[in-house]
């Protein structure tokens, strides 16, 4: 089964930017794109009543597919108005897309679709990739040049998913992919200066971190022989090493496991971080 791209669409800059998104991505790999708005009946607009109400967002949402159509004629798109909360309306769209596109603002919350907890909702239940775009993308920062930057944690199976969609990617644009493994001391060494001895002469854990990546990254080298890979190791914080590269990225990938509060789903603090911090656009993958 062929999944579209599918973006949500709410008439912000950003989102409009991640329908371009959306579209240039589904271009190249092929696929729908499916366009999804969701809106509530505003029961205060006493001269409009549902069925005016619904024309008016159809009609704004059709305008912004024209630009794209008129940009892609040969892309296929589906548009979906959906009556009911964003969360509900996303959480469906995501379930049978390749991806989510999103638009967010960066620095600060993420607004549209995701404003407040909606937000965090969507992308920590969300079962594909959440991809989040700044409404200053242009195609132009795609260009040859910039890699697909994916950090890599813990055990090659923990960080499956993320490397798959940053190869995926990289292949359909001709793109370099650049791993990253960031890494910090064991808390035991802060207490046993005998124990950091010994590392020292064993050659420090750098050489056990970059075998850890080479083993992650190994199979998708196999899978996709034509993709061009770096394979970086640093110590320091995953959020703020990936950070460091995001400048000289197209689109920096992170995978997502999912923690549950009292107060409901969090996502992790690198993809939190990143998020907010990047400006370059923002996958979030969920482990498999």
């Amino acid at each position: 089964m062929t999944r579209p791209i599918t973006a949500g669409v709410d008439g912000t800059e950003e989102s409009l930017a991640a329908l371009d998104w959306a579209a240039r991505e589904a271009v190249r790999r092929g696929v729908p794109l499916r366009v999804v708005h969701a809106w509530r009946y505003a029961e205060t607009l006493a001269d409009a009543d549902r069925d005016t109400q619904h024309g008016w967002v159809s009609q704004g949402v059709s305008e912004a597919v024209r630009v794209v159509t008129g940009r892609h004629p040969d892309l296929t798109v589906d548009v979906a108005v959906v009556e009911g909360g964003p969360a509900q309306a996303l959480a469906g769209a995501a379930a049978d897309a390749e991806m989510l596109v999103l638009g967010s603002r960066g620095h600060g919350p993420v607004v549209g679709f995701l404003l407040g907890s909606v937000g965090q909702q969507v992308i920590a239940e969300a079962a594909r990739p959440v991809v989040l775009v700044r409404a200053k993308d242009e195609a132009a920062a795609e260009a040859a040049g910039r890699d697909v930057l994916v950090g890599q944690q813990g055990s090659p199976e923990d960080s499956a998913a993320a490397l798959r969609f940053a190869f995926e990617t990289a292949a359909a644009r001709g793109a370099t992919v650049r791993a990253v493994r960031a890494w910090t001391l064991p808390p035991v060494f802060a207490y046993s200066p005998g124990s950091l001895r010994l590392l020292d002469d064993a050659g420090g854990l750098e050489p056990y971190e970059r075998q850890s990546l080479a083993e992650a990254v190994r199979p998708w080298r196999e899978r996709f022989p034509d993709v061009p890979v770096a394979e970086h190791v640093e110590m320091g914080s995953a959020g703020q090493v990936l950070l460091s590269l995001a400048g000289r990225a197209q689109l920096v990938v992170v995978g997502r496991r999912a923690h549950r509060t009292a107060v409901g789903a969090r996502i992790g603090s690198v993809a939190h971080g990143v998020l907010h911090h990047a400006d370059c656009p923002v996958a979030v993958v969920p482990h498999v």
